[in-house]
């Protein structure tokens, strides 16, 4: 099995998770940001993650952690999320794009390598969420909200040690809040969330810098 991603990408991280949380060999590919006629081809569209097996090519990150569920031991991830979490995802959204979308296009990720991909991403994304720079000069008040919300999270976190779609759902967003720097959040949110990256093989965004 091969899996095509963006590493900034929460949807791609839930496409992995499953590889790592249930000893899965497979082929990593990071594709760059700019590249529209490779997934085009693959796929018909421009997105990630895609997922190539004997069958061909697969898109939809749960889609694909439902293929990979099924190919060892029992599934893990089959269910509903608990209503807590979907609700809290649903209620932090906006300020997690606020803090993570500007700091996206970093040369840290695979796919951020390149000038051309970097502005790209940027270009699309100012569109829909305006200015970068505004967001960043916001920076500070999105923080406060956000611990408001990590600290209301650590009352109903999944069991790190454990595997469920709770984790499928909630980790990509936590390891997409490691993109920005010099933020303390609460030490049960902290604990889950190198757990479950240590656990899935995703790591987290400090950790990449660290290795760059």
């Amino acid at each position: 099995m091969k899996l095509y991603v963006y590493d900034h990408c929460p949807f791609c991280v839930r496409a992995r998770m499953p590889f790592g949380l249930k000893n899965i060999p497979f082929e990593l590919a990071f594709l760059l940001n700019d590249d529209e006629e490779t997934p085009i081809r693959m796929i018909g569209k421009k997105m990630a993650p895609i997922l190539e097996d004997e069958n061909g090519y697969m898109a939809e990150s749960l889609d694909i952690v439902a293929r990979v569920d099924g190919v060892s031991g029992e599934r893990l991830f089959d269910g509903t999320p608990r209503k807590e979490i979907t609700d809290w995802l649903k209620a932090w959204g906006s300020t997690i794009d606020a803090l993570v979308i500007p700091r996206t296009p970093d040369p840290v990720f695979p796919e951020f390598r390149t000038e051309a991909a970097r502005a790209y991403f940027t270009g699309k994304k100012e569109a829909n969420f305006g200015s970068f720079d505004a967001l960043l000069a916001e920076t500070e008040t999105h923080k406060a909200e956000m611990l408001k919300g990590l600290a209301a999270l650590a009352g109903f976190l999944p069991d790190p040690e454990g595997a469920s779609i709770d984790d499928i759902m909630l980790f990509p967003v936590l390891r997409a809040l490691s993109t920005v720097p010099d933020f303390a959040v609460p030490e049960p949110v902290e604990t889950y969330r190198t757990r479950m990256a240590e656990r899935s093989g995703v790591p987290l965004v400090g950790a990449l810098r660290k290795a760059a």
